[in-house]
């Protein structure tokens, strides 16, 4: 079943991985974790499918990271191998990891570069029936394929990381797990449409101004 994404979406946090795929890590010239990278992005630069990201006078390299996010919908925390981490699932849908490269880098951490406003888009619906194990992820750049991959490269499978997460920090219902990109992560620049399309649940597509 597909859910609108409304307005009033307002997760309590945006749970980022990491170096999720194997390929991306090598292309940023980074390691492969031995456990999940962690990091937050604030939910002020959530955007719906539509609107517009906006490239910050701040950053000089701003590139795309398409991924399958992960909402949350009951709360969780502590979940062990017992525990079914599918059962605290709403669905499903895509996300746009935008991300200041340029000061990713200067920073060493990962708040600023993620975090402007519109640094989020997210959508076009949450798809309640899905098996997310392998799944395509395309991200395309004026209609020219930037990244293919498919979830089952992924290095922490996304089961795997709500356990992990939960025994973090409590996921609240609405929380999103963003779970990782694949590799061919490219910069955006004003006047490109940015989409990143998932089997089974659509296309989110996003102007850049």
């Amino acid at each position: 079943m597909r859910i609108e994404i409304d307005e009033q979406f307002t997760p309590s946090k945006i749970v980022c991985i990491g170096r999720n795929y194997a390929a991306h890590a090598a292309e940023l010239g980074n390691e492969i974790p031995a456990e999940p990278l962690l990091f937050l992005k604030a939910p002020s630069a959530i955007i719906a499918s539509g609107e517009d990201i906006a490239i910050p006078p701040h950053s000089s390299q701003v590139d795309h990271e398409g991924e399958l996010a992960v909402i949350i919908g009951r709360t969780c925390t502590g979940l062990t191998d017992a525990d079914d981490p599918f059962a605290h699932v709403r669905g499903y849908t895509c996300l746009n990891d935008v991300t200041a490269r340029d000061l990713q880098r200067k920073d060493g951490q990962f708040t600023r570069a993620k975090s402007f406003d519109t640094f989020c888009p997210i959508g076009p619906y949450i798809e309640t029936d899905l098996d997310v194990s392998d799944l395509r992820v395309v991200t395309r750049v004026n209609g020219e394929v930037k990244q293919d991959g498919r979830t089952s490269q992924m290095v922490f499978s996304v089961g795997f990381l709500i356990r992990y997460v939960s025994n973090m920090m409590t996921l609240n219902e609405g929380d999103v797990i963003a779970t990782g990109t694949p590799a061919g992560v490219s910069q955006l620049h004003p006047g490109d449409v940015c989409e990143v399309e998932i089997d089974g649940i659509g296309i989110l597509r996003n102007p850049v101004i």
